[in-house]
């Protein structure tokens, strides 16, 4: 592949995520100086990609809707296929390839001819997907409007529902947007609150862009993951665990994944001490769980009721002796699911 032709990929793909470009800002990403890059934008626009262009001290390029879908890229039915089939990733949450999704969807949305972009929003209204999990639904069509507005450093409006019902507008400058087990996370800055915020994406409604465009904010954070998840921890209570576990310690702390659980003190040549990182109870009590080895927990009073009560419960499921437990039924016994369609 020549330089130049490898340069107006790399335009390409800039110019379709849902920004405007200033033409310095191109140059500067691309090695080049103005003049290639308006050179450039003419070569693209003789291929029949809808490069728009404004002038003016916030001006720069942009990649349009058209009236056809740009050549070499796909034809109505292949767009239709992969706009339906990212719709349905985004909204399904789909693990290692969610933010992926949406930002291919937002990207194909914003050059699909109107006509297109109708066949896409009736094929979304009319299938009623089956859930995978029992995770809160997210709306596509929110997060490609949050992923927009997080790529053109654009604030952003929205109806708010917190956990205990409590209903808000918020005007926010969105930053990222993270996926979490079955749940999305819009992290933004609350300008009304003069603060760092984390949105539950499926209890946002009404996300508006204000067109109004906003120099980027520092998160207080490595990055927007680390944020989400040193907060969610905040939330909860977490205790340091300190037990004597009955295996080598070179052994224990394999098994442990690493130092980063904790430190772990060898007592004799079978037995070590534990002196956990702080943690949830569940978590705790399932990382001694899976040892595969005898321990005693020395503190805190919490866990070591956790684990009787945990303990308890499978007990029961192992005897039979649950709730709703037929010893006659084969339920305890791991029997054969009853017959039907769904089964």
């Amino acid at each position: 592949m020549s330089e130049t032709s490898a340069r107006l990929l790399n335009l390409l793909s800039l110019l379709q995520t849902p920004r405007e470009w200033p033409g310095p800002e191109l140059a500067e990403r691309l090695g080049v100086i103005s003049r290639t890059i308006r050179r450039d934008v003419e070569r693209l626009r003789d291929l029949g990609y809808p490069v728009h262009a404004t002038m003016g001290a916030v001006g720069g390029y942009r990649l349009a809707a058209g009236t056809a879908m740009p050549p070499l890229l796909l034809d109505d039915e292949e767009a239709v296929a992969i706009a339906v089939g990212l719709r349905s990733a985004a909204g399904h949450t789909i693990a290692g390839i969610e933010e992926a999704s949406v930002r291919a969807l937002a990207k194909l949305e914003q050059v699909l001819p109107s006509r297109l972009r109708r066949r896409v929003g009736t094929l979304g209204t009319a299938t009623v997907p089956m859930p995978a999990g029992d995770g809160p639904r997210v709306d596509p069509e929110h997060l490609t409007v949050l992923a927009a507005a997080i790529a053109n450093h654009e604030r952003l409006r929205f109806a708010y529902r917190a956990g205990a019902g409590e209903r808000s507008k918020r005007l926010v400058e969105p930053h990222r947007l993270v996926a979490a087990g079955r749940r999305w996370y819009l992290v933004a800055y609350d300008n009304d609150r003069e603060d760092w915020r984390i949105f539950r994406v499926d209890r946002l409604s009404e996300p508006f862009p204000t067109g109004v465009r906003t120099a980027p904010r520092e998160l207080p954070a490595a990055d927007a993951g680390a944020y989400v998840r040193e907060r969610m921890q905040g939330m909860a209570p977490a205790h340091r665990a300190v037990a004597t576990v009955y295996a080598p310690a070179g052994e224990v702390t394999a098994r442990l994944g690493g130092p980063a659980a904790g430190e772990v003190v060898p007592l004799d040549d079978g037995s070590c001490r534990w002196h956990s990182a702080p943690d949830s109870l569940e978590w705790l009590a399932m990382r001694l769980a899976l040892l595969g080895c005898a321990f005693t927990v020395h503190e805190p009073v919490e866990l070591s009721a956790y684990l009787r009560a945990m303990g308890e419960r499978v007990s029961r499921a192992v005897d039979g002796s649950g709730p709703g437990a037929d010893p006659g039924d084969g339920s305890a016994a791991g029997g054969n699911p009853p017959e039907g369609d769904a089964a």
